[in-house]
């Protein structure tokens, strides 16, 4: 006996059955309702819901179709509830990138810094609200967990030896016009992802970047280059159907955005902080670099915990489904991986690196462990979750070096490093540690997602192909627009500016009014620091006059 025609047998059993005119819509199972659930205060919820609770074609009559009906609804609506509220907290990571990157600069940016921040989301809502959504799912096809919703039915593409290569979306532009509850959670659930990828940029160019030219940059990254990398990976393109185009695994598999979130924006953070220059005063006549210190390294520890929470709706939010159990494993992942990350970041810095714990690497050591963690949290043990941190550790401390040293790129909050050499790593410990358990029929290739490790080498194939063309695409979109505003609007501000302080010049009010006042009246810097070799020069001769 099947378990339906169990059910059934008990309904048929425990309620009295009443004689309905005509046929049955779906079912010979109809029962009558009890009265309308009405009781007194109900402490324990025992009282609280019964069948009359649920909703039925027929009044007072219920039947085994409204009880499938109501089920359907109820994990639909367990599965929107899910994604809504974890793209809550993924919206609020928005507050965690701000209070770090303020927090790794200083004061005199602070009101810029965060301005970048707080503005960067109402562009990106409205680019990726108007375009940028349509572009990345408008062919994604029936939203599965979400009702079924068949509106995103157009992928665009090419066709080439038989085999279709899908580029962007069609469908879904200022949501299609349609008024669908899952339509609208998924705009909302992968907008705040959208979010957290052009934001990456303002960590690594903050300090000397020119208003106006972020708040253009941040319309063309959501309505067209961040959709179109999406859209190669989780709307149906080109990357997603390496599997089943070429044998590759299952395509490229990125489950929360290591590469389409982490990478995308680390390798914007790459090319911008790189056309930008370093930071007046960074490197000295030598090309040896400086040190720089944030002002206010507790923000930036705040700023960390505030991002880790929100890595818990980031990733476990990627299943789409509030019904998927595998939220465990990966919430557990995502927490294995980062306290790897900080643990060995710090201990690197601590007894490799120096001779001190530094704690903003033990802060960069977390995030770094929580990016690699976010493309196969859903796939590996938790054994390879620690190792995949334990390498991140590593990795984040040697890339910021690199960066600053090798590459002579300015990066004041560890951007380049913590999201675009992490987000590479993740993709790739995928493709070697994914273990099988999860992922059957992903992206239309049967059985569970397997990596090197566990048999599948073209799993590997799959996510180096991806992060291969993350690099190349976003790295030649973000030079072009780049150097397109470069040639409008200018990229970054005068000298001068950068010398004072950008929030007076470019936000007309600073972060802590009076501060500089404070510290020069007890003494704690000399007025002429942070000046112009000209207005040192005045200084001097006032003070001899």
């Amino acid at each position: 006996m099947t378990r339906l025609s169990f059910a059934f047998s008990l309904i048929a059993v425990f309620l009295p059955l009443k004689a309905v005119a005509g046929p049955p819509a779906a079912s010979s199972v109809v029962s009558a309702l009890p009265a309308a659930n009405s009781h007194e205060a109900d402490a324990a919820g025992a009282n609280t819901g019964n069948a009359s609770d649920v909703t039925v074609a027929a009044p007072g009559l219920l039947s085994a179709l409204d009880l499938a009906n109501q089920a359907g609804k109820n994990k639909v609506a367990l599965n929107m509830m899910w994604m809504l509220l974890t793209g809550f907290m993924v919206m609020f990571m928005s507050a965690g990138f701000a209070l770090v990157e303020t927090g790794f600069t200083r004061a005199k940016n602070a009101c810029h810094t965060m301005s970048m921040n707080l503005l960067i989301y109402p562009v990106a809502v409205i680019a990726f609200y108007y375009v940028g959504f349509g572009i990345m799912f408008g062919g994604l096809g029936p939203l599965a967990t979400l009702g079924g919703y068949a509106g995103l039915n157009h992928e665009a593409g090419i066709t080439l030896f038989g085999k279709t290569f899908g580029l962007a979306g069609w469908h879904g532009f200022g949501l299609g016009r349609s008024y669908d509850v899952g339509l609208f959670t998924l705009f909302l659930f992968q907008l705040v992802f959208m979010d957290a990828a052009v934001t990456i940029p303002t960590g690594a160019m903050a300090e000397r970047w020119k208003f106006s030219s972020f708040f253009a940059y941040g319309w063309f990254i959501a309505a067209f280059v961040y959709p179109l990398y999406g859209n190669w990976v989780w709307g149906g393109g080109w990357l997603s159907a390496l599997g089943t185009n070429f044998h590759l695994g299952h395509g490229h598999v990125d489950f929360a955005g290591s590469s389409v979130v982490h990478m995308t924006g680390g390798v914007m953070a790459l090319v911008g902080a790189w056309l930008l220059g370093p930071r007046v005063g960074k490197y000295d006549e030598d090309g040896n670099p400086n040190v720089i210190p944030g002002h206010n390294i507790p923000m930036a520890v705040l700023g960390t915990f505030v991002l880790a929470f929100g890595w818990f709706g980031f990733n476990p939010g990627s299943t789409l489904a509030g019904t998927d159990l595998r939220i465990a494993i990966v919430a557990v992942n995502t927490l294995l991986a980062s306290a790897s990350g900080a643990v060995v970041a710090t201990l690197w810095m601590w007894l490799v690196r120096s001779n001190k714990p530094d704690p903003g690497m033990m802060c960069n050591g977390m995030l770094a462990g929580l990016v690699a963690i976010t493309a196969p949290c859903a796939y590996v043990g938790p054994g390879s979750a620690l190792l995949i941190g334990l390498v991140s550790g590593v990795l984040v401390v040697e890339a910021a070096f690199f960066v600053e040293r090798t590459l002579k790129i300015d990066d004041p909050v560890g951007a380049i490093a913590v999201h675009g050499a992490n987000g590479l790593w993740g993709c790739l410990a995928l493709g070697l540690f994914a273990d099988g358990t999860y992922g059957d029929g992903l992206n239309g290739v049967a059985g569970g997602v397997k990596g090197l490790l566990y048999g599948d080498g073209g799993q590997l194939a799959a996510q180096f192909i991806g992060v291969a063309t993350d690099f190349i695409f976003i790295g030649l979109a973000s030079l072009v627009i780049f150097k397109a505003l470069d040639l409008l609007i200018g990229n970054r501000v005068d000298r001068e500016t950068e010398i004072k302080g950008l929030d007076i010049p470019e936000m007309g009010i600073e972060a802590y009014p009076g501060f500089d006042t404070w510290l020069t009246e007890f003494g704690l810097v000399n007025p002429a620091d942070g000046q112009s070799d000209e207005q040192k020069e005045a200084a001097v001769a006032g003070d001899k006059a």
